[in-house]
């Protein structure tokens, strides 16, 4: 929602005139949570909880994105049974070759190719023999290009964040209600064999009620922003994003597998949340580095605080704090932390599991490995060693599009939702307003009109023989 700081105003003068008395006096009242509209589901509409398409004995496939996600997508779908690539698309023809090149090479017939403007992507979503668009762009172009396929009978994968704003959520949800097509989003860390091996205990209640979860992306990406790397942003674009945005730009790799741990539209939802953005500092200092001191890029003001903290709360009183910095010298951290009323399990900066009746210290190593080997999530079980060897992120990446093909061929539910998306990026449209309001709280919409308790607990899907 781009005129955020208007409806803020707005919001900040309701809110002082129902906290005061007209002595000027503060009324004895609760501080009051901004509010954002929640618009009616369109007529004729119904939710897509538990959407299940006829299964697709072979999953066709176009991909839209060939920079730093996209060649690498298309290398795993090599390895994917059921999956035929039929078409290729980037503005830049020679990673259109360069993608296209992996397929023959893994003797696979030739996709084909678009390539030149900036709309040659819509040729790929109106072929007639595409039953999934994989969309691995930059932020801006999430929304547009998954709405557009989803209109033209495509189902949609999506890269992380799948918006930017609340008006992008509403719309993509409107859109896969309308259409009954799937959306996903391709939020990769829900599959890392840690996160999925936490997801499974909690599941087994080895943490006893999870009561808090914590996750992060801190991540050094300086070198990549400013394009000194192979394979940096294309054109800067996610510097020239951290320039007008502050907040929490991208909340779904620490949000996404703390969230299916929590129910999240299973049973419970995000109710509200305040975020506080430290100053910018590691940005600035950076481009005066390496561009010169009176360098355009070192002179601009950056919006974008070095550090983010943003807290959620659950409508049932669970508590998740997300974290992001990508200007900081530091090691990447996910942090990935369940704690409940029996134990506390967290990945960073040091993997550790505390367990009743000695929680006051991590398990030994030979015990850790032996509760980590005991909770491996069965799905890693099945094909965690294939997925090692395709790789992508340790093979989380593979987990990923193996379970997306799996429920297309077998025509179940997808693991994550177009709820999901929209719910899990949103947090950077509304951390924005926080934080551009003193970290005032604010309202998370319920993206699913009230069917969040339609479901109870996530799964996995799985096909009946299994």
């Amino acid at each position: 929602m781009r005129n955020f700081k208007i409806f803020a105003f707005v919001a900040a003068s309701l809110l002082s005139a129902a906290l005061c008395g007209c002595d000027g006096k503060t009324a004895d009242a609760e501080v009051a949570v901004i509010e954002l509209p929640v618009p009616e589901r369109p007529a004729g509409q119904e939710d897509v909880i538990g959407l299940a398409l006829p299964p697709m004995n072979t999953v066709r496939v176009g991909f839209i994105g060939l920079g730093m996600r996209g060649p690498g997508a298309v290398e795993r779908f090599t390895h994917l049974d059921g999956v035929k690539i039929v078409a290729l698309c980037d503005i830049r023809p020679e990673r259109v070759a360069f993608s296209s090149d992996i397929v023959t090479k893994a003797g696979m017939p030739e996709p084909v190719g678009y390539s030149g403007d900036s709309t040659v992507w819509k040729q790929l979503c109106d072929r007639d023999d595409i039953d999934l668009v994989y969309i691995c762009t930059d932020w801006d172009t999430h929304v547009p290009m998954a709405v557009y396929a989803m209109e033209h009978g495509k189902n949609v994968a999506v890269e992380v964040p799948a918006t930017t704003s609340l008006d992008e959520c509403w719309l993509m949800v409107n859109t896969a209600e309308k259409t009954r097509k799937h959306c996903m989003m391709l939020e990769n860390c829900c599959y890392d064999f840690f996160e999925m091996a936490t997801l499974n205990m909690a599941q087994k209640g080895l943490l006893g009620d999870l009561v808090h979860a914590e996750g992060a992306y801190i991540h050094d990406l300086r070198s990549l922003s400013f394009d000194e790397t192979p394979g940096g942003y294309y054109d800067m674009w996610r510097l020239k994003h951290n320039t007008v945005h502050n907040g929490n730009p991208y909340p779904t790799h620490g949000l996404g597998p703390v969230s299916q741990a929590l129910d999240i539209n299973r049973g419970d939802k995000y109710d509200y949340l305040v975020s506080m953005s430290s100053d910018q500092y590691g940005i600035g200092k950076y481009a005066a580095k390496v561009k010169g001191e009176d360098s355009p890029e070192a002179k601009k003001d950056y919006a974008l605080g070095d550090m983010n903290v943003t807290m959620i709360r659950t409508d049932n009183g669970k508590t998740i704090m997300i974290q992001h910095d990508v200007t900081s010298p530091r090691p990447y951290d996910r942090k990935h932390a369940l704690s409940g009323t029996k134990g506390f399990i967290q990945k960073y900066p040091v993997e550790g599991i505390a367990i009743e009746p000695n929680t006051h210290r991590f398990l030994a190593k030979e015990q850790h490995d032996s509760v980590m080997a005991l909770y491996t999530h069965p799905i890693v079980m099945e094909i965690g060693e294939m997925a090692k060897k395709v790789g992508g992120h340790g093979g989380m990446d593979f987990i990923m599009d193996y379970r997306l093909i799996y429920c297309l061929r077998n025509g179940l539910p997808l693991d994550m939702n177009v709820y999901d998306a929209a719910a899990w990026s949103c947090i950077a449209p509304l951390s924005e307003i926080s934080v551009a309001n003193n970290s005032a709280p604010v309202r998370v919409p319920d993206f699913t009109r009230g069917a969040w308790n339609k479901e109870k607990g996530f799964k996995h899907a799985m096909a009946a023989a299994e």
